[in-house]
């Protein structure tokens, strides 16, 4: 039994040091290039450490507490996102940040936590046949901080809620004919919005803002090929060679959402593949915990983690290669950021526990 433990400890915490590994030597890197990242190889270490921290204090608490309370964790979260449209800093066209000098604070990345713990356990108890009532539910528990959220606004963050209670309604297993009635209507809003983006742009700017239509824009300038982030993004693939690379292309936001890039600059093609496997083992091992598990509740809140940690590898990496719209989604473990790293840290302090 302890033998199996720790090879299950082994195939997650291996892939894992890897893709931190990775991700500090790009921030060392990129704080010696440019003068506006000069602290982010210390303040990544920082967030490791916190998040190191917080992954044994959430796998010392007994998930059950943690599904318990998390209904106040929700309500307190969304209090967040309220009380930052009024006092939170804005980067990069967002209010989203509370700032405390050498750190910031986004509950807009918290919130993909405590969302999955109360969707679990909100929805964990709903009896077969109320299809309708359980969709309902967390449709509307979902809406509450994507309303907010879109309000500062943050396309990823919102995307991610709506792919979190999705994982979570799968699980439930609803019936077809919903998902059947799903796909009408996305195909009826995705067809209305095409309509007023080339024919009432004004419209659309009025309905959905001029902050949030920027975003929106940025995904219709992919499908247009012309992104200069993606040009640079692209040269400094194709500047790169299999091992270690001396050819630096600059790249605005290298250590962000362009850290695929900056690292197959910095470190060769070899890097990307070792980047690829690694991750492809931390998703193996939560699917096989996801169909190993007898409890509900488990599947319903690991499947709604992978539903997330998956989306982030495929869009963030489509968007480094070119083959995905750009909306800001960092890579899980290896981009640079503060609130992202520790809440998927605190994601696995939980996961660890689930049986």
């Amino acid at each position: 039994m302890k033998r199996k433990k720790l090879i299950n400890s082994l195939f997650l915490f291996i892939p894992l040091f890897i893709l931190l590994t990775f991700s500090l030597l790009n921030m060392y890197k990129a704080s010696k290039l440019l003068n506006m990242f000069k602290f982010y190889f210390i303040k990544q270490t920082i967030w490791f450490i916190i998040g190191f921290i917080l992954l044994i204090i959430i796998s010392i608490i007994k998930p059950k507490k943690l599904f318990k309370y998390s209904k106040y964790l929700y309500f307190i979260n969304v209090l967040l996102l309220i009380l930052v449209l009024f006092i939170g800093t804005t980067i990069n066209g967002s209010k989203a940040w509370f700032s405390f000098g050498f750190v910031s604070f986004q509950p807009s990345e918290l919130m993909k936590y405590t969302l999955t713990l109360y969707l679990c356990e909100k929805l964990n108890n709903y009896p077969p046949n109320q299809d309708l009532k359980f969709i309902l539910t967390a449709l509307f528990l979902t809406l509450i901080p994507s309303l907010f959220v879109f309000l500062e606004p943050d396309t990823g963050a919102i995307i991610i809620y709506l792919l979190i209670m999705l994982g979570i309604i799968l699980i439930y297993g609803i019936k077809k004919r919903w998902y059947i009635i799903f796909f009408i209507i996305l195909t009826l809003f995705i067809s209305a919005f095409f309509y007023l983006y080339y024919f009432n742009k004004d419209l659309l700017i009025n309905l959905i803002g001029t902050s949030f239509f920027y975003r929106v824009d940025r995904i219709m300038t992919f499908l247009n090929n012309n992104s200069f982030q993606l040009d640079r993004a692209l040269t400094a693939i194709g500047a790169s060679n299999l091992f270690l690379s001396n050819n630096y292309v600059y790249i605005p936001e290298a250590p962000t959402d362009f850290i695929i890039a900056f690292t197959i600059n910095n470190f060769g093609i070899i890097s990307f593949i070792i980047i690829l496997l690694s991750f492809l083992t931390l998703d193996i091992y939560f699917l096989i915990k996801l169909f190993k598990s007898s409890n509900k509740k488990s599947k319903m809140f690991i499947s709604a983690f992978l539903f997330m940690f998956i989306f982030a590898q495929i869009e963030n990496i489509g968007m480094n290669l070119g083959l995905l719209p750009i909306i800001g989604l960092p890579l899980p473990f290896l981009s640079y950021g503060g609130t992202n790293i520790i809440v998927y840290f605190i994601f696995l302090g939980t996961l660890i526990k689930l049986k």
